[in-house]
């Protein structure tokens, strides 16, 4: 169920947004890289709205975004642009991610962003590893300073009872 939320969460996840997106839009524009994926966006609603669910922490974030891009990446330079190749991806990206307990909704979508975009290997470090590893300082600092959440609750899978 999603809950709902008071004036000043909704403010504060705005501007957590507000700011981490802006940021890496800017680095993007100066350094002329490919920094800013479609997927970040529904990272940082998640980064931002609902800082305390697994799906947000930054094991999840970072390694979700990381495994979608390598697998997809390896596709399309397995197969190339195939119609299959691009659901197949998907399909993998899934898998592994829920397999190494990363599994981040976002970056289901990074594999359609792959095959669109037909980037090279550098994507991984460029974009992915840069973009992830910012979006997710950016929400660490964000939250402790302004005391709203305490994020993030785990840097790393809790161990299971």
């Amino acid at each position: 169920m999603i809950p709902a939320f008071k004036k000043s969460q909704i403010l504060m996840a705005t501007m957590g947004a507000i700011v981490a997106v802006s940021l890496l839009s800017y680095i993007a524009m100066t350094t002329q890289m490919l920094m800013l994926l479609g997927s970040f966006g529904a990272s940082a609603l998640l980064l931002f709205a609902l800082p305390e669910a697994p799906l947000s922490q930054p094991r999840s974030v970072v390694g979700g975004h990381f495994l979608a891009s390598v697998v997809a990446l390896g596709c399309l330079t397995l197969f190339g642009p195939q119609w299959w190749a691009v659901g197949l991806a998907t399909g993998l990206g899934v898998g592994l991610m829920m397999l190494t307990r990363t599994v981040h909704p976002p970056a289901g979508s990074n594999a359609i962003i792959v095959f669109l975009a037909k980037p090279t290997f550098g994507f991984l470090v460029s974009s992915t590893l840069a973009g992830t590893v910012m979006l997710v300082a950016v929400a660490v600092v964000y939250h402790r300073t302004t005391r709203r959440h305490k994020y993030p609750l785990y840097w790393r899978a809790p161990v299971e009872a």
